[in-house]
């Protein structure tokens, strides 16, 4: 898949054409399904304990789970098109929001902040850098900050909702 795509028609200009997976988007795509699912599993066991859950943490929840399905779709899929565009444009969202909510989520920390969330200011910085290199079509930075982006805020962080007592985790093994 690779090669160049000439912008404009018959103009000398040309981009990267889109790029197919590596053996690295590859592992992230199916550390994702992985963790997904066993978010999925940890959802259904708990739900008993769903009335329990504030509406805040369901935001994070919904936001996290949306971006951590799309991520094999983005990381898997034909890049540059149009849909690419949009469930990126999806993916962005639910990413900064997730790290937004973060801020409003303080209960694993009695009330203060923790070490996650420079994790959160990290993503705020980094989405919209994602965002502005697809745009301005800098696809070597997109694709590297993509990357980081999914191997340290979902798949890093994802594995640490499990251990230490936190609420998925508790749902999962309790």
């Amino acid at each position: 898949m690779g090669g160049k795509a000439t912008i404009g028609g018959s103009s000398g200009a040309t981009r990267p054409g889109p790029l197919g997976p590596d053996a690295f988007e590859r592992f992230l795509a199916v550390g994702a399904i992985i963790l997904l699912g066993f978010v999925l599993v940890a959802l259904a066991r708990g739900h008993a304990s769903w009335p329990r859950v504030p509406a805040v943490l369901w935001v994070h929840l919904g936001t996290m789970t949306l971006a951590l399905a799309l991520t094999p779709v983005m990381m898997l899929r034909r890049r540059g098109d149009r849909t690419h565009r949009r469930i990126g444009t999806i993916w962005v969202l639910a990413m900064l929001l997730t790290a937004l909510d973060t801020f409003l989520l303080r209960t694993s920390n009695r009330g203060s902040f923790s070490i996650i969330h420079l994790l959160s200011l990290w993503t705020l910085i980094q989405v919209p850098i994602i965002w502005w290199s697809a745009r301005s079509h800098n696809i070597r930075r997109h694709r590297s900050a993509v990357r980081g982006m999914v191997f340290g805020a979902l798949l890093i962080a994802g594995f640490f909702t499990f251990p230490f007592d936190r609420l998925l985790g508790r749902w999962l093994f309790g």
